[in-house]
């Protein structure tokens, strides 16, 4: 049984996995200054040093919504050609993709008789996502229904875990994560927060570490609290242009669990424009949020 599988470009994934698979994206766009980029597939990791290389000087940046008729553009001629898809969606908790998508859908049924897309809410970002499309893949080659995947997906997005740690707090109180108070002041004491997606899909800071050094301990216990090997060894750690940090953030999970598959991958600028350069998280399947 084969069908499409679809996600946002926002999306952080394995390259070699991408390689091998035929994983779709949605497009989305990104200003950078005074320029605007419109992705249709992941960023490499150059244009992505770029990116938060421009943002450490300073230069603002942005993103945008996607609209129900941007969905329909891209759905529409695959429902003509009779095709079948699965979209997974940046989660509804921090963006419109989601609820756009399902209109987007609805619309399309209003006009066609065979359209078969199933939407569903990732509930998470960057390297969640990741997760997700890579068992929608393993899922579909084990011969798993359309139908039966989205359900499998939503089932599992609810053990999909994603912790992390920013570098800079100007990046959350722009975005009204963090009171402006608290950013001067956390910034001023070298405070890293340790924020999560949790069970509505929605960012929340969990607890504050003074310093790296703590704040990669911080984001390890979390992990150890949460982690079900049952459901999936996988772990991406994803970073905005940290490699380095990510390195060491890797050892250290793999110095514990040794059988773990830790995948290490640069942070969308979709994403990267809300967090700052120098994020890092961890993601992985767990115990159900």
């Amino acid at each position: 049984m084969s069908y499409l599988i679809f996600s946002d470009v926002s999306l952080d994934i394995d390259k070699d996995f991408a390689a091998s698979h035929d994983v779709r994206y949605v497009p989305m766009e990104y200003v950078l200054g005074d320029e605007t980029f419109y992705c249709t597939e992941p960023e490499n990791d150059e244009m992505m040093h770029d990116f938060y290389e421009k943002l450490r000087n300073k230069i603002k940046t942005q993103t945008s919504q996607i609209s129900p008729n941007h969905y329909m553009e891209i759905f529409e001629p695959l429902v003509k050609e009779g095709q079948s898809l699965i979209y997974i969606s940046l989660s509804s908790g921090l963006s419109n993709t989601y609820e756009s998508a399902l209109l987007a859908v609805q619309n399309l049924k209003e006009e066609y008789d065979n359209v078969n897309i199933e939407v569903v809410d990732s509930y998470s970002a960057t390297g969640g996502m990741g997760l997700l499309v890579e068992s929608a893949f393993a899922n579909m080659e084990a011969g798993m229904s359309l139908e039966d995947n989205a359900a499998w997906l939503r089932k599992h997005a609810a053990k999909v875990h994603l912790w992390l740690k920013v570098e800079d707090l100007m990046y959350l109180k722009r975005g009204g994560r963090v009171s402006a108070a608290t950013a001067v002041m956390g910034t001023a004491l070298n405070i890293k927060p340790i924020l999560r997606i949790n069970s509505e899909g929605k960012l929340e800071t969990i607890d504050k570490k003074r310093g790296n050094k703590m704040a990669f301990k911080g984001l390890i216990d979390k992990f150890e609290e949460a982690f079900d090997p049952s459901v999936g060894n996988i772990v991406y750690i994803c970073c905005a242009d940290c490699m380095q940090d990510a390195a060491v953030l890797k050892d250290m999970l793999l110095e514990k669990y040794p059988s773990l598959t830790v995948r290490v991958t640069m942070l969308s600028p979709i994403i990267g424009a809300h967090t700052g350069p120098d994020m890092l998280s961890i993601i992985h399947y767990g115990k159900e949020r």
